[in-house]
């Protein structure tokens, strides 16, 4: 588990930027569905169930004016920077993982 700093900013403004932290690279990868969950939420107010597909959450991640990812290295005590790439493979991953998954 690698502590993780999820950096985002939605909009133009510099204001829009805010950060949200996690024990792992894995739950902040569902911490960024949830802000894609809670987005589709506000913009569908009155639907009591939202669904939703990968490709779907990949575009909103493009429309973010910037996502990064901050994951601590334990072997240097740094933080390494991941950038839009990068977090889309990870939650593709997770995703499938979880498809896949017996419990699923």
């Amino acid at each position: 588990m690698s502590h993780t700093i999820l950096l985002v900013q939605p909009g133009v403004r510099p204001e829009t930027r805010t950060y949200c932290d996690y024990e792992s690279v894995n739950e902040c990868m569902e911490g960024v569905c949830k802000i894609y969950e809670e987005h589709l939420k506000r913009r569908n107010p009155n639907t009591p169930t939202i669904t939703y597909d990968i490709s779907q959450l990949f575009d909103f991640i493009d429309t973010l004016m910037d996502i990064s990812c901050m994951v601590y290295q334990k072997s240097t005590n740094t933080y390494a920077p991941y950038n839009k790439d990068w977090i889309k493979e990870k939650i593709y991953v997770l995703l499938r993982q979880a498809a896949f998954s017996p419990n699923a």
